[in-house]
């Protein structure tokens, strides 16, 4: 239950620095500011996520080496003994694993546009 939970969430959050800081300054920098504006227009909660990207960056990576942690866990696990079961265990762990890993890249893009990227390219 839990580790569904933390990987969900972890997902979303992972999701939501992208929203926040990558896209924005791929539009800009692409030249496409009419495009942000329109975004913003249309979804006003966009500037929250941008307003808070530190608080929200902290709880991502939270989120994602709780998540880590439980997928290094499950690892050890094993699966039932049932055929079908232990079938379906096999593929959600390797789901579980990929999930993660996108989780971490997409965390990873979007801290790089909200604080690496401000500083080299403008």
């Amino acid at each position: 239950m839990w580790k569904q939970l933390v990987s969900t969430l972890s997902l979303f959050t992972s999701f939501s620095t992208l929203i926040c800081c990558a896209i924005p300054a791929l539009l800009v920098g692409l030249g496409f500011g009419a495009v942000l504006a329109g975004f913003v227009g249309t979804f006003p909660q966009f500037i929250w996520l941008s307003e808070h990207k530190v608080l929200l960056f902290i709880i991502a990576g939270v989120l994602l080496i709780l998540g880590g942690l439980l997928q290094f866990n499950s690892r050890q696990l094993d699966c039932p003994t049932d055929p079908t079961l232990a079938e379906a265990c096999q593929t959600t762990k390797g789901w579980s694993y990929w999930v993660y890993l996108i989780s971490v890249g997409l965390y990873l893009i979007g801290a790089f546009f909200a604080f690496v990227a401000p500083r080299l390219f403008f």
